[in-house]
This record gives C-alpha cells, sequence and structure tokens, in this order.
C-alpha cells in the first residue's frame, strides 16, 4: 500500500512519506518498491541498500527531487538518514546525488563525526568534492548536526556476499551508475577483490569510492 500524507517535518514540497511495499528489485543505487502492483524506483544510498538486504518488505522514508526536467525519488531507511541528506542538499553546490554519494561513502555516524571534528581532508575524498566544498559543508552544518538523532541509524549491518563474479559485476554497474567510467570502475574493482575476496559488494563499492 502507499501512504500517502503532507510532511509536516521538513520545510519543502515532498508529499510522499514514505513507500512500504514489497521489494521487487535491489541494486546498490536503486530499490523497486511494488506497492499495490505499482513499482515505484527510489534512489538509494549504500547504507539503504545494506539495511534492506534479505527484506521482502521494506519502508523507505522519501524526499522527492522534483526539477523542470525530471521527478526522482530518494529512499532512506531511517529518518535520521534522510534528515542527514536534507541538511547535504541544503548546502550550495550539493545536490541530490551528490549527497547520495556522500551517504554511499560513509555511514551516517561517520559523516557526523567528520562534520564535528572538521575533518575536511576525509570528506573531499568523496567524488565530486574538492577541498572548499568540504569546508563549506562542514561550517554550514556543524552546528546542525546536533540535532540528528544518529543513534537510532543501527549499526551496519553485514550479510553473505554473492559469489566474487556477481559482486565484481555488481559493483562495477553501481559505480558506472554514479558517474564513474566503467573502465576504471573494474580496475579498482578487480584490485579490491583481488585483496578482500569475500568482501559483500557495498564494501567493495565504499573502498573504490575512495579510490576512483
Amino acid at each position: 500500500m502507499l501512504f500517502l500524507h503532507k510532511n509536516n517535518i521538513h520545510k519543502n514540497s515532498d508529499m510522499i512519506e514514505y513507500l512500504k511495499g514489497e521489494l521487487a528489485e535491489s541494486t546498490p543505487t536503486m530499490a523497486v518498491v511494488d506497492c499495490n502492483g505499482i513499482g515505484y524506483g527510489v534512489n538509494i544510498s549504500l547504507n539503504t541498500y545494506t539495511a534492506i538486504q534479505g527484506k521482502n518488505t521494506v519502508k523507505l522514508y522519501i524526499y522527492e527531487g522534483i526539477r523542470e526536467d525530471a521527478y526522482v525519488l530518494y529512499g532512506f531507511s531511517t529518518k535520521q538518514e534522510r534528515e542527514l541528506f536534507l541538511l547535504l542538499i541544503s548546502v550550495p553546490g550539493i545536490g541530490g546525488n551528490t549527497a547520495r554519494m556522500i551517504l554511499s561513502a560513509l555511514s551516517p555516524s561517520e559523516l557526523c563525526n567528520v562534520i564535528s571534528s572538521g575533518n575536511d581532508k576525509l570528506l573531499k575524498t568523496v567524488k565530486g568534492i574538492g577541498l572548499k566544498t568540504a569546508q563549506r559543508i562542514i561550517v554550514d552544518l556543524k552546528d546542525k548536526i546536533a540535532g540528528v538523532d544518529i543513534n537510532q541509524t543501527g549499526g551496519e549491518v553485514l550479510f553473505a556476499s554473492a559469489t566474487h563474479s556477481e559482486v565484481h559485476e555488481e559493483a562495477v554497474a553501481a559505480l558506472t551508475m554514479l558517474g564513474f567510467p566503467q573502465a576504471p570502475s573494474q580496475k579498482v574493482v578487480s584490485s579490491i577483490l583481488k585483496e578482500e575476496p569475500t568482501l559483500p559488494v557495498e564494501k567493495v563499492i565504499k573502498l573504490a569510492l575512495k579510490r576512483l
């Protein structure tokens, strides 16, 4: 069932608070939620991808990215991750895809620690984030993140990885969707899996994001 009601928490035009339904498909960057026969394609972070693994029914908190040329849904397994996403896109120059990239490279708790400690060097290792942007994120959000309760986001969920080839294929596909060229992505993923062949796909992608 699709639940619709006005989101009174955030100052934006969101109408969909969350989607709850069958998880029809999932990749490290996208989840398809079947709500009464309608499949909603939702952009997700690696953190959310990890959280929904092995579940038949999911509940994703939604942010609607509405532009003149596109209508995009972003989904999060917790309200806290969505809150961090909203804070990130409030920073000038940070769009939805860049915010998702940050939340894929860092867990919510790691991101809060990076911002509160002023660790711009770690933040600028994320694709698309230069030193000036990293510093702006820290300056703009350092006081605001105090209001985000990250204790409820839960720890990282580890699960049995698929076969080596499946992990390689899925990781490369996800990196390509995130904007990285295919050839360098394949090279980096192969290198990571050679070093640690039992890593699950989301771990491989997180490491690749720091190397590309």
